[in-house]
């Protein structure tokens, strides 16, 4: 499959901190030729097994702020039609991977573009390639946070800034080079040996 930026989707996941963890927080955002659109999804969810305090103290989610929120099962129908057949793009995205797979064990991404692999590929020499690291560094995280009102380990937020970080890194490449870079970072194109 030629990856391309006709459409892609920037997922972000926050976890419950159990194991193995559940979702509590899910963002989808997608990009059109390296353009973030109005078209964004983003959910607070009730795990089976709460909210463990050590993620709370990350991300600052408690079983309170998902008391009433649908649980996983309720939208997986959803999510899968969003991102059927459509390459999904994380930070360290192995994660979203692992976790969504787990949590809808019918859907299996078509591509899953890493931003961190991409940073490095593409900006090598970085003291760090932390998400909030590269926020700075390229001066991205006051605008996910000016489209956001959140801060990071806000699914939403960092969902924003992975989109913007992808935006800045492939803007200034060809088509081809996208097309190569994008495959690289894929981590489950098999010339690259899958991660998972």
């Amino acid at each position: 499959m030629g990856l391309d930026t006709d459409r892609l989707w920037i997922v972000d996941v926050e976890g419950s901190g159990g194991f193995p963890p559940e979702i509590v927080e899910l963002a989808m955002l997608q990009v059109e030729r390296l353009a973030l659109t109005e078209s964004k999804r983003h959910w607070f969810l009730q795990p089976e097994r709460g909210i463990q305090p050590a993620a709370t103290r990350i991300h600052g989610l408690t079983d309170e702020d998902v008391v009433g929120a649908p649980s996983m099962a309720d939208i997986a129908d959803d999510v899968v039609m969003w991102l059927e057949d459509t390459p999904i793009v994380g930070h360290n995205v192995k994660v979203e991977v692992e976790i969504l797979s787990r949590s809808i064990p019918d859907w299996t991404p078509v591509a899953a573009i890493d931003t961190l692999r991409l940073a490095k590929a593409l900006r090598p020499g970085l003291k760090s390639y932390s998400l909030a690291n590269l926020g700075t560094e390229f001066g991205l995280s006051e605008q996910a946070a000016a489209c956001t009102s959140a801060r990071h380990h806000s699914a939403l937020y960092d969902a924003t800034l992975t989109a913007l970080l992808l935006i800045h890194l492939l803007s200034p490449l060809t088509s081809e080079e996208r097309r190569t870079a994008l495959a690289d970072a894929d981590i489950l194109n098999p010339k690259q040996g899958s991660l998972l």
